[in-house]
């Protein structure tokens, strides 16, 4: 039996304006994972990511590498309680 996971990811370093949150979102989309990604105000990027646990990690293993044009500094996951989404968006 797969058992769905829920992730809060954060993402710190050069994270804004480097197309952090499109990319992630066509990421986790290409692994079938559902949840939202946005820009918080102390310039991090939040990642919420639901799916199988292999394709958790690797979307984890990707947000420590990012983009191109980011550079990321670091990253916190946490397993949180799951609340049930359709699909992978972009918060604004």
């Amino acid at each position: 039996m797969n058992s769905t996971l829920q992730y809060e990811i954060q993402v710190r370093g050069r994270v804004q304006g480097v197309f952090f949150r499109a990319s992630t979102r066509d990421k986790a989309v290409e692994l079938g994972l559902n949840g939202t990604v946005r820009n918080l105000p102390n310039g991090s990027v939040e990642v919420i990511a639901q799916g199988e646990k292999s394709r958790l990690d690797e979307l984890v293993a990707w947000c420590r590498r990012g983009p191109r044009m980011a550079r990321v500094d670091s990253v916190t996951i946490q397993e949180t309680q799951f609340v049930e989404m359709n699909d992978f968006r972009v918060v604004r």
